[in-house]
């Protein structure tokens, strides 16, 4: 992980963001076309089991070319790619090749992979998180609705597909939550925010910088006791990552111990797919004191003095620098 040099005890944060700039919520711009008139050569999404046989069929066509070992070659270059400067351990050459490793985490909503990537024949490789959502034929993402609240789609026949919860609709939930997580990840990646490194997204698959040493995860929070130095630490890190999203007018929403890392000393947040805009979302401020009572409450059951971690407080300083206040 790279160090993050930016205190928000030291330094005042700009809340003065573009908040419609900051994720862009919405497919790509295509045709003006009303949504709802007829078109009958326009050429729609693929169905998940016709994406799933489509990528079959290319792979099989490629996987004798595939050199002994490899799962599949980088696909780099048909993916959505994290923002510049990249980190120099990152590899993007397109004739590298993928290796699964093995799975690191199940979730609810998505999997986690360890997937390392390398040259074949050289010594350049990285280790990188492969987040895959889960189809429609797995569980539905928890409490989602509220969370798509201040989310929109440009089409009117994408919007229904999303609200009825229809086959359609649930395929393009779990691609819209990569899609945030991934905008959302770049963003805050590039205003210092402790993150790990977005690499690319592509369909429902998320690829993220691996946080951990020689394929071992780093423990997550809730499997930590600091001591009271330590934990005192590890607060005011959390409150500047806080502050970063906050001056982006962003909520984790859905923040606790068990989606905070510890790596060599540094706080990482991770499990962003449900980040709130906290201005366009109309529960925005209730995700935010939720994320501030969960972790609150970890650290003065820990031994933090509740004074120095009062709820309230940090929601009123948060909403300040997100110029809700």
């Amino acid at each position: 992980m790279r160090k993050h040099e930016r205190s928000f005890f030291d330094d005042d944060f700009d809340a003065s963001f573009d908040h419609a700039d900051d994720l862009n919520w919405r497919a790509k711009r295509r045709s003006a076309r009303d949504d709802d008139e007829p078109n009958p050569a326009r050429r729609g999404r693929l169905t998940e089991e016709a994406r799933d046989r489509l990528g079959r069929q290319r792979a099989d066509a490629v996987a004798d070319d595939l050199p002994e070992g490899a799962d599949r070659w980088s696909t780099w270059g048909d993916a959505d790619q994290g923002p510049e400067p990249r980190p120099e351990w990152l590899v993007t050459d397109l004739s590298a090749v993928d290796r699964d490793l093995g799975i690191v985490k199940t979730g609810k909503e998505a999997d986690v992979f360890l997937l390392e990537r390398a040259l074949p024949g050289g010594d350049r490789s990285c280790l990188l998180a492969a987040k895959r959502y889960r189809s429609n034929d797995h569980r539905m993402f928890h409490r989602d609705a509220g969370y798509l609240e201040g989310r929109r789609m440009r089409r009117s026949r994408e919007m229904r597909a999303v609200e009825n919860r229809t086959s359609f609709g649930r395929n393009l939930i779990a691609e819209q939550w990569a899609v945030a997580e991934f905008a959302a990840l770049a963003r805050l990646w590039q205003l210092g925010a402790p993150v790990p490194y977005p690499v690319q997204r592509a369909g429902t698959e998320v690829l993220l910088e691996f946080v951990g040493t020689d394929g071992a995860a780093a423990p997550r929070l809730a499997q930590l006791r600091p001591g009271p130095d330590e934990l005192l630490d590890l607060w005011r890190q959390l409150v500047d990552a806080l502050g970063v999203l906050a001056s982006a007018g962003l909520a984790h929403g859905d923040l606790s111990a068990f989606n905070l890392m510890v790596h060599d000393g540094r706080l990482v947040l991770i499990d962003l797919p449900q980040v709130v805009d906290v201005a366009a979302n109309p529960r925005g401020v209730e995700f935010l004191e939720r994320d501030v009572r969960n972790v609150a409450g970890w650290f003065t059951s820990r031994g933090l003095p509740a004074d120095q971690a009062d709820p309230a407080d940090l929601v009123d300083l948060l909403l300040d620098v997100a110029g809700l206040r």
